[in-house]
């Protein structure tokens, strides 16, 4: 078992820990063979993976993380303690607890920080995403100047129309004084 229990007070990090290990044996426990779940407890999310053949697998994530990555997480942290243990004497090893250890388990704590990162469809998401955001915010400044431009060409013709109007009264004004 492995928690990154940074962002707690050092006298709450052994409470949170024990919450975080009653919830993963829980939910691991409730979930059926062959099934994934995610159970919302407050601001904490439980993801929980059981393999068909009974091997399983928990994350506890705040709300925002992303599912997907999770159960993605999951799947290639199981894949990998069953290459390294082999198929079968996993079955016979007593469940992980904070005195065994299993090396890969902090280096993917430390790769999932950041979802995007770790996960290639979030990472496209995310730039889709900014794209879309970007797109909206030009198409806005692209109608303000278009609105700008109206108004530009309302007074652009109200222009017009008065220097006609001047051109007409000053040929009227100079056709009735003759000088010569």
């Amino acid at each position: 078992m492995a928690c990154d229990l940074t962002s707690y007070g050092f006298f709450q990090r052994q409470g949170v820990k024990e919450m975080l290990t009653f919830f993963s044996k829980t939910f691991t426990k409730r979930t059926e063979p062959g099934q994934r779940q995610s159970i919302s407890h407050e601001s904490y999310v439980v993801h929980c993976y059981v393999r068909s053949d009974g091997l399983a697998g928990s994350v506890t994530t705040d709300a925002e993380y992303p599912p997907r990555v999770a159960f993605v997480l999951l799947t290639q942290l199981l894949d990998e303690f069953l290459s390294t243990t082999g198929t079968t004497s996993w079955k016979s090893m007593a469940p992980l607890t904070e005195s065994t250890s299993f090396p890969p388990l902090e280096d993917y704590i430390v790769k999932y920080q950041d979802p995007a990162s770790a996960d290639k469809v979030t990472k496209i998401q995310n730039d889709l995403e900014e794209t879309t955001q970007i797109l909206h915010k030009t198409i806005d400044s692209v109608l303000e100047r278009g609105v700008k431009l109206d108004s530009l060409v309302e007074k652009s013709d109200d222009l017009s129309r008065q220097s006609k109007m001047f051109y007409k009264q000053a040929k009227k004004t100079n056709s009735c004084c003759v000088i010569s």
